[in-house]
């Protein structure tokens, strides 16, 4: 008799642990829409306060790396399933907009990433479809990963800050005012702030790549393969690669520079995310 009495406490403590953790998601999902609210320029209006916006969003950024941490370390091991891969990435985009400035510069730029972290903050609480990372135990394995994750994020909020210097510079070649409620910076100083992301970003996916292809059987345990997320990698490598050269070499802005990063961040995706959505949801490994 004591053991189903043990077995129904312990359902009934996994299903309330459950709905906190649903809850938290949801919790944190909400706040990120609620900054996205007020990152999103409104023509007329009085300037926000900057300082408040910037510590209201670090808040949301703390919680969510604590329900994200929760999520991803287990007892059974590190669970990086797409859901929580995506969350994650999610988290450090906005972190690195926070850091970068670019929110409180530029603040069309959380009205892009806010949204996106609130959708990505969902997905664990929406999909959740455990798959623990086997090499837990081996700490260069994960800091290739993080680091890999850590560069999507860079270019997720340079593709962000690409799609928003698009929209000013088509508003100016139009006569129109500007939408926003404060002065921003020269188009030439945020710039200079993108292909700086994107430099940092590059060297983050080198070092990703490098450490793949030169100790993958040493992370592993397989020898290097060139199947579809390496090659989408490699490609995606090459473009921003190509981008900063042309950048260097010829100067490369505005809408030529646009197409480059969003071609790239395209292949980023479809490298990683793309390869665990086909494994994890449609093959169901």
């Amino acid at each position: 008799m004591p053991a189903p009495v043990s077995a129904g406490r312990c359902a009934r403590t996994a299903a309330r642990t459950r709905a906190l953790t649903i809850l938290l998601h949801v919790v944190v999902a909400a706040l990120y829409a609620a900054a996205a609210l007020l990152c999103l320029p409104r023509a007329g209006a009085p300037p926000r306060s900057g300082i408040n916006v910037a510590s209201w969003i670090i808040a949301v950024v703390a919680l969510h790396a604590v329900v994200i941490t929760t999520a991803i370390v287990t007892p059974a091991g590190l669970d990086l399933s797409l859901a929580n891969a995506l969350s994650l990435v999610g988290a450090l985009a906005v972190l690195v907009a926070w850091s970068s400035g670019l929110l409180r510069a530029l603040p069309g730029v959380g009205a892009v990433v806010l949204p996106v972290a609130a959708v990505a903050a969902l997905l664990p609480a929406l999909i959740p479809n455990p798959h623990r990372f086997p090499y837990a135990g081996a700490p260069w394995a994960a800091a290739h990963i993080a680091v890999a994750l850590t560069a999507y994020a860079f270019f997720i909020v340079a593709a962000a800050q690409a799609l928003v210097l698009t929209g000013l510079e088509k508003r100016l070649h139009r006569g129109l005012p500007d939408a926003g409620a404060s002065p921003l910076p020269p188009l030439l100083t945020l710039e200079n702030w993108l292909f700086r992301l994107i430099a940092a970003g590059f060297v983050l996916l080198t070092l990703a790549l490098g450490s793949g292809v030169l100790f993958s059987e040493q992370l592993f345990g397989v020898a290097f393969r060139f199947n579809h997320k390496n090659l989408f990698s490699v490609a995606a490598w090459v473009v921003f690669g190509a981008l900063l050269a042309g950048r260097w070499r010829f100067g490369w802005r505005g809408r030529r520079a646009v197409i480059w990063i969003l071609a790239g961040t395209g292949l980023l995706i479809l490298a990683y995310l793309g390869s665990k959505f086909v494994l994890e949801v449609l093959l169901g490994r």
